[in-house]
């Protein structure tokens, strides 16, 4: 399935024009809060995809009858950018364990890149519901290979794959390549430049949230 944020009118398109915008963009915290508040709707609209158990909670008064998730999602981000969306995820999934990833572009003299990955560090994914965290989605590449390394590795029920603005391009390239997995955007813009930023898009959310890299 594939969800989208801003194919409706919500107060989370209000977050998402701040992100875009190039003068509040210079207010470092409130560019990683907004990437924050948008994780939260995202949980929010996942969760309901979700399966529930009935359970009884004692209450001063007496006994109330809640639906609660039956399990608890693995919450995954690629370092460094997706951390502060990330969080947000963190907030609404508070008893969720987290996998954190470190992946990154090397350029050929081509101008042509490859994705590296250099380290995962994952609680046990097996027959477990994944969400993969991730700012940006541009290509897809970083995204599908680190998704198939976790696939390689566990035995996965479910995967969602959450970002705040995807880029056509990329979108396809994700589905083509892991059919099964639900797609979460706040997001899709249609151009990417020839070093493969999003246009429109926002930036470099990394250095954005962090400062430039060097």
């Amino acid at each position: 399935m594939l969800f989208v944020l801003n194919n409706t009118n919500t107060v989370g398109n209000q977050f998402l024009a701040e992100l875009r915008d190039a003068n509040i963009q210079l207010d470092r915290l409130r560019f990683r809060r907004n990437q924050e508040r948008l994780g939260e709707i995202l949980a929010y609209e996942i969760s309901k995809k979700f399966k529930y158990d009935s359970v009884e909670v004692q209450t001063p008064l007496g006994v109330a009858n809640m639906n609660v998730p039956d399990s608890q999602p693995v919450l995954a981000t690629i370092l460094r950018a997706g951390l502060p969306f990330h969080q947000g995820f963190m907030n609404f999934f508070d008893k969720s364990p987290s996998a954190f990833i470190t992946a990154y572009r090397k350029v050929k003299k081509t101008g042509a890149f490859i994705i590296n990955i250099d380290h995962i560090s994952s609680p046990d994914l097996e027959g477990k519901t994944v969400i993969l965290c991730d700012t940006m989605l541009a290509t897809g590449q970083s995204v599908v290979q680190v998704c198939k390394e976790l696939i390689a590795q566990y035995k996965i029920k479910e995967l969602h794959i959450a970002a705040i603005i995807a880029s056509t391009e990329g979108v396809e390239h994700v589905k083509a390549n892991l059919p099964k997995a639900h797609l979460w955007f706040c997001a899709i813009d249609e151009e990417m430049t020839s070093k493969a930023f999003i246009v429109p898009g926002l930036g470099d959310a990394g250095d954005l949230s962090f400062g430039e890299k060097v």
